[in-house]
């Protein structure tokens, strides 16, 4: 059996109303044209018989009484009945009336009575048959309009009982597939997936209820299959996430804040709900933290942030992640540091008060070494010369050793102290080399220098700024080979002056380049003869200056160590 769709339902009841309208209206345009026909007619045809007939009979008193033209309008009247026969047997009586006037007209006066009687009779005639046909014809036209109405009244049965038996159904055979599928919808999202909508239609509604059905057949397999497991175990991770004491903050590719835990609210003083699911730098125009957060700024800096009623320090990690090679999002995570920050804080004073300590005895073991050196107090032999000469150098280091890490720990505590002057790069570069030339001359190295008078001065300090290209140039020496060369350069590139220290030592792995500068670095395999402080201490001397430093090498072919400084 072929289902109709609601479409089509709804049509064929339109089209059927729509028929039943037009029969109904056709049916009785038609009964009230015939019954105006059937009238018309009547009035047409026999009335104007039955006039013709009245007007004769005037005539025929008109014509015994001599009224002159009573003859002539006889005739005429006679000629107009004869142009309205219309019933049978009306010919026949009209033509006898017809005779019997031409008789009339030739005969004498004794003959005139009877004629005029016969041709009474004969209208007579014409005029019973007119009447007894307008009575027929009328009897006819009740017939036809109760027919007519009985039609009518059939019609508008039909009609009614059809409409009456959709206004009945129809409602419910809209509404009721709606109440189900209500109920239905109403059972899943109570998480009732065993729900199932069962309707015998193959309409609309029944593809509905199919769609529904399979819908929750989808949703009852996901919520036993492994996936609601795996969201379990997602939600199972955002409450260890959220329960951490680091503060976490999750953003995806385009930098929607995708989760964050009660420490990162806590500590950037917003709601989760005012955070979660917004685009991160919208966020933080109006929040200071959250912007040193999602950006670069400060990379590698602690940042010193007001938390658990006390300044603490956290260390920023951001933990890209990829998937497939594609970067999908990443993890901000903040590690409190604020103790290890205190410990390094005490370690920095602890190093400053023993530097400082240490300065005054090796001064005095430095004053004792020259009084011994010198023939007036008494002379050495070569044993005691070379054991003179081994307590100097190891002075001389330890003082390095001193000034270095008096010069840290200025650099950790953040206070460099700058005494800026405008200085000419020659200036640098000539004490620089000064400085070195006797290191430079026992290892036999040739220093070749490059600076132009023409450079720009730079706002600099001086003492700075010449500690750092010795340390450079010391380190040169140290890793160039005995009768090497060293290049030592100042270039001006358009508001900038480029010192440059280029030796034709060992060179320098490139995986080992990034770290040069950290503290405490040194390259494996090198000579370990200093703290691994001097870069470090390079680099924020130069940036202090607004400056920058850096380094290109090869292995084998030699280092070139830079640092730019701006003009004036």
């Amino acid at each position: 059996m072929m289902k109709l769709r609601i479409k089509t339902k709804l049509s064929l009841g339109l089209t059927f109303f729509f028929v039943m309208l037009i029969l109904i209206g056709g049916v009785g345009l038609f009964a009230i044209n015939r019954l105006a026909n059937e009238s018309k007619n009547i009035l047409k045809a026999n009335y104007e018989s039955i006039k013709y007939c009245e007007n004769m009979q005037q005539s025929i008193d008109a014509i015994g009484a001599k009224i002159p033209g009573a003859l002539d309008k006889f005739e005429k009247n006679l000629k107009a009945q004869e142009n309205n026969i219309t019933e049978v047997g009306e010919q026949d009586a009209t033509a006898s009336v017809r005779e019997q006037l031409n008789q009339l007209k030739k005969s004498d006066s004794l003959s005139m009575a009877k004629l005029e009687t016969d041709m009474r009779i004969g209208i007579y005639r014409i005029s019973d048959i007119n009447t007894n046909a307008i009575v027929r014809k009328n009897n006819e036209t009740q017939l036809t309009a109760e027919k007519l109405k009985i039609y009518l009244a059939v019609l508008a049965t039909v009609a009614f009982l059809i409409s009456f038996t959709m206004l009945l159904n129809f409602p419910g055979y809209i509404a009721n597939p709606i109440s189900k599928l209500t109920e239905g919808i109403k059972q899943v999202a109570n998480r009732n997936y065993s729900q199932r909508i069962h309707l015998e239609q193959g309409d609309e509604f029944g593809e509905l209820a199919d769609a529904f059905n399979l819908m929750a057949q989808k949703l009852d397999d996901y919520n036993n299959s492994n996936l609601a497991k795996i969201i379990f175990q997602k939600k199972r991770i955002d409450t260890i996430i959220n329960n951490m004491k680091d503060p976490i903050i999750g953003l995806d590719e385009k930098k929607n804040i995708l989760f964050v835990n009660s420490s990162s609210t806590k500590i950037l003083g917003m709601n989760g709900v005012d955070l979660i699911g917004k685009y991160a730098p919208d966020v933080a125009l109006k929040n200071d933290l959250l912007r040193s957060l999602i950006y670069a700024e400060n990379a590698g800096t602690p940042l010193k942030i007001y938390a658990d009623s006390r300044e603490s320090y956290f260390a920023k990690e951001i933990l890209k992640i990829t998937a497939d090679d594609q970067p999908i999002g990443e993890v901000i995570i903040l590690k409190n540091i604020t103790q290890y920050k205190e410990l390094d804080l005490a370690k920095t004073n602890f190093i400053a008060t023993v530097s400082h300590a240490l300065k005054t005895p090796i001064a005095s073991i430095k004053m004792s070494l020259q009084l011994l050196n010198d023939e007036r107090v008494g002379n050495t032999n070569t044993e005691q010369r070379q054991l003179i000469n081994h307590i100097k150098e190891d002075s001389e280091r330890l003082l390095n050793i001193t000034s270095e890490l008096l010069n840290i720990t200025q650099v950790e505590t953040g206070n460099i102290h700058l005494d800026f002057r405008q200085t000419h790069p020659k200036e640098i570069v000539s004490y620089s080399v000064d400085s070195i030339k006797v290191q430079a001359e026992q290892k036999h190295i040739s220093l070749e220098v490059s600076c132009p008078e023409s450079l720009s001065k730079v706002n600099i300090d001086p003492d700075k700024t010449v500690w750092v290209l010795v340390n450079l140039l010391s380190n040169a020496i140290r890793y160039s080979p005995e009768n090497g060369k060293i290049i030592i350069r100042a270039e001006q590139q358009n508001n900038v002056i480029e010192f440059s220290v280029k030796d034709f030592g060992i060179g320098i792995d490139d995986k080992y380049q990034d770290r040069l500068f950290q503290r405490y670095f040194q390259v494996p395999g090198s000579q370990r003869s200093g703290t691994g402080l001097g870069l470090a201490i390079s680099k924020e001397f130069i940036e202090a200056q607004n400056g920058s430093i850096g380094v290109d090498s090869k292995v084998g072919e030699g280092s070139r160590f830079y640092f730019i400084l701006p003009v004036i």
